[in-house]
């Protein structure tokens, strides 16, 4: 993928210089966007501007004749050079908005809003188990930047949790978010293969693992395919290797009436319920959720494992289960 990234970054035009209001600059680019068939010109454009200018949203729309500095219209050309090559902009800003937080993505997988379907169904699972303010155990597999652990314990004001990744430098970005948002103090990291080395039960388990087969990669759109790490996109020949290393352990990492909860990916879901059903897991009954995005897609399966004798079984089906 570098010498395609390499071919594509050289013959990229060099933007004309860049009109000199807020207005102008943003017009130039959603127009030079647009025919470039960058899928939100508009809403890219808007973004970078107000990066360069340092303006928030709301000055953007009150103030769409203010003159944009030299220095400022330098930065938007290098922005807007950096978009035309498909670098996203979040690569370009250093951060994604994620549930209700921004956080830094580094050398991460740049978090989709799709993952956000994991967070919600977890919400919704303690929710209904009437748990929200219990000091819930949180293990979230291949935890990247850290979005999905700290999206749930901004959640959970009484929870803690590991956050578990085999990249040294994502485990420093996670770690950076955490202190960010003042959640360092509950929240700690492990350099693991997803369950190596843990030990101990958790009542939630977390994943988003890699889950694009091999040879469709190259297919991804660029600002995936160039820009994603591939290690956080590549799940083998059928796009299940993570799983089978995940799922096999989860018995031995969720307590009793504790919840895993998988993000998969199209067309996957009933390829990874089989895994499950390999496994020791309460399939009956409220014990296996299927839960969609906003686009109508199985997203996010969650399991849970069996009560042990006389403790109250878990929560009800959720509204969003299929």
């Amino acid at each position: 993928m570098s010498n395609r990234l390499h071919s594509a970054v050289s013959r990229d035009p060099v933007l004309p210089e860049i009109a000199s209001s807020v207005e102008a600059a943003y017009r130039l680019l959603a127009d030079r966007f647009a025919r470039a068939a960058i899928a939100s010109p508009e809403l890219d454009a808007r973004l970078l501007v107000c990066a360069a200018s340092g303006l928030s949203h709301e000055q953007f729309v009150r103030e769409p004749s203010r003159r944009l500095p030299r220095d400022e219209q330098v930065r938007l050309e290098e922005f807007a050079r950096r978009r035309l090559r498909r670098e996203p902009v979040s690569r370009i800003l250093g951060a994604r908005s994620f549930w209700r937080e921004t956080f830094e993505i580094g050398a991460c997988l740049d978090p989709r809003p799709e993952t956000e379907t994991l967070v919600e169904a977890a919400l919704g699972l303690v929710r209904e188990q009437d748990r929200m303010e219990d000091p819930l155990s949180i293990l979230d597999l291949g935890t990247g930047s850290g979005c999905i652990l700290l999206s749930l314990l901004g959640e959970l004001d009484q929870a803690w949790g590991v956050g578990v990744d085999k990249s040294p430098a994502a485990l420093e970005v996670a770690r950076a978010n955490a202190a960010r948002l003042g959640l360092g103090e509950r929240a700690d990291f492990l350099c693991a293969s997803w369950c190596d080395g843990i030990s101990g039960q958790f009542d939630l388990v977390v994943a988003n693992p890699p889950y694009i087969q091999m040879d469709q990669i190259e297919g991804l759109a660029p600002e995936v395919a160039w820009f994603d790490p591939l290690a956080a996109l590549d799940g083998g020949a059928d796009g299940l290797d993570a799983y089978g290393a995940i799922v096999p352990n989860l018995a031995r990492v969720l307590r009793p009436g504790g919840w895993a909860l998988l993000e998969v990916g199209e067309g996957q879901f009933d390829s990874v319920v089989q895994l499950i059903a390999a496994a020791v897991f309460d399939r009956d009954g409220d014990g296996l959720h299927c839960f969609e995005d906003l686009a109508g897609i199985r997203r996010c399966v969650a399991v849970r494992r069996a009560p042990e004798a006389g403790h109250q079984k878990g929560v009800g089906k959720s509204k969003r289960s299929g």
